[in-house]
């Protein structure tokens, strides 16, 4: 360790000594700008490499970052938490996404079906109420929106006619929901003659009383439930449908796609409310037991 301390203090006086063969330049000698010139143009003539910049919107520069773009998650089928703030509320659907999803082994129709299911108006929109009806969702939407709930999709397990038969069932379904709700929204035809839908959503994971005191007596279970919310003229009516199966390939081939239980819900969060659709459902139970007696 001594050895090594001596050594290293003898090239550091050596480093101190000024070397006596270069010439230094006085800073005021014209020799000594001349000097400063020619280093100057050198670095004129040979400036350093630049870093080599892509363009913000070539994919080039998306694949560089760890993070994904906004545009890339824009554009893609999954849904992340944080995106999925900006789900509509009115129809749980996130924003419209018409691209195809990654690894998607077909090509899925973009066109959109008009419904004649009237929309209520949301505040801040200026469409003409007459003209505002719900737009059902392409092909591509529902396989997109497949893929965010989570689904595993193998490639035999699905192909472009089978999406476009699910699209059928899907927009049947519903104006036929339509339609039952309707029948109940006769009797306040006098109070509301155009009732409208504010918003839908499907949860087949939550069973309804009346599906699980059927499953008690032996019955199926329904395999999806919607929760539907109409606009009876300024009043909010919640409606609850539970869908079943129709059964066999000739009731389908018939045109019914699946059987409907459509009713007003009652429910401890709206109490004034569900006290009217129980009045409601009272009367049509009874109706219909005077019909089938008679």
């Amino acid at each position: 360790m001594g050895n090594a301390q001596t050594s290293q203090s003898d090239s550091s006086k050596a480093e101190s000594k000024p070397n006596p063969k270069v010439k230094l330049v006085p800073s005021e000698c014209p020799m000594h700008e001349e000097l400063n010139a020619k280093i100057t143009q050198e670095k004129e003539n040979n400036p350093p490499a630049k870093a080599k910049l892509i363009p913000s919107g070539c994919p080039m520069h998306e694949q560089s970052s760890d993070v994904p773009s906004k545009k890339v998650l824009a554009n893609s089928a999954a849904w992340s938490t944080a995106q999925m703030r900006n789900v509509d509320s009115q129809n749980m659907m996130p924003p419209p996404n018409q691209l195809p999803a990654p690894g998607q082994p077909f090509k899925l129709s973009t066109d959109r079906e008009l419904s004649t299911i009237p929309r209520a108006s949301v505040e801040g929109e200026n469409i003409p109420l007459a003209d505002d009806r719900w737009v059902y969702p392409s092909e591509q939407m529902f396989y997109n929106a497949m893929i965010r709930k989570g689904w595993k999709v193998e490639k035999d397990d699905l192909n472009p006619d089978t999406m476009t038969s699910i699209i059928k069932m899907h927009n049947k379904n519903n104006e036929d929901t339509w339609r039952e709700i309707l029948k109940w929204e006769v009797l306040h035809a006098s109070e509301c003659a155009s009732p409208r839908l504010v918003s839908f959503a499907g949860n087949a994971n939550k069973l309804t009383p009346r599906a699980r005191l059927r499953q008690l007596m032996g019955y199926e279970l329904p395999f999806d439930r919607h929760d539907w919310v109409v606009d009876r003229c300024g009043t909010r009516v919640a409606y609850v449908i539970d869908y079943y199966d129709a059964g066999d390939d000739s009731a389908v081939e018939s045109g019914v796609v699946s059987h409907l239980d459509v009713r007003p819900e009652i429910h401890w969060r709206h109490p004034l409310q569900s006290f009217h659709n129980l009045v409601d459902r009272t009367r049509v139970m009874f109706w219909r037991w005077r019909s089938s007696s008679s």
